[in-house]
């Protein structure tokens, strides 16, 4: 039998301040973006969002990844909601119909897939790009086995600074397009990345709770 820790599966050490830590000691930032009906669109506005993001893509001097995730939506906390509100109801024909709706929603979810779909733009920040913004002074530290933060708070907050400079970036771009980017906080990464790798345990019931240490 293996007994090798899941962690060595992962391509990050860590998620500290919101920024995701490479193994490589590389950072990433995470956008989650809305979406729009294209569709919709009268031939005006789709020829001008193309166009806005098309200057978008071509004003950026570093790459982006962008991930569509679909996903079952998980409506147990709206379940627990409505058996909640059920137990309440001091009038019985509002309590019947309660019953009826949550019993509804229930077989309507059984009989069919409701589908949850996400946007996420990923953006990157190198060592490699600190040392030249920096004037070098990470060399030296590059050499040594040891974390990210075996570099110091001081260099880990300028490399974060230059990444969420990116970030922002990268959110005007989209908002230009009629599109809204926020980052991801530690705790939505965490989540993200246990949904990530726990596909089925994400479609029902509650994610775990979240160490107050992972938070720190």
């Amino acid at each position: 039998m293996f007994n090798t820790p899941a962690q060595n599966f992962l391509g990050f050490s860590e998620i500290k301040d919101g920024v995701i830590i490479l193994k490589n000691r590389g950072l990433r930032g995470v956008l989650l973006v809305s979406s729009i009906n294209f569709d919709l669109k009268s031939e005006e506005e789709q020829k001008a969002i193309t166009y806005q993001f098309q200057s978008f893509l071509n004003s950026l001097d570093f790459s982006t990844q962008i991930i569509i995730h679909s996903r079952k939506l998980n409506i147990t906390g709206y379940f627990d909601k409505l058996k909640d509100l059920e137990s309440r109801q001091e009038n019985e024909l509002l309590k019947v119909q309660t019953n009826e709706y949550r019993k509804f929603i229930e077989n309507l979810v059984k009989e069919g897939t409701i589908m949850r779909k996400e946007f996420f733009v990923v953006v990157p920040f190198t060592i490699t790009e600190a040392i030249g913004v920096t004037g070098g002074i990470f060399k030296g530290a590059l050499t040594k086995k040891n974390d990210f933060f075996g570099l110091g708070k001081e260099n880990f907050k300028r490399c974060k600074d230059q990444l969420w400079q990116r970030m922002e970036f990268v959110a005007i771009g989209l908002r230009r397009c009629g599109l809204t980017a926020v980052p991801l906080t530690t705790p939505e990464l965490i989540e993200l990345f246990w949904s990530l790798y726990h596909p089925k345990e994400s479609e029902f019931g509650y994610y775990p709770e979240i160490l107050p240490e992972l938070l720190k």
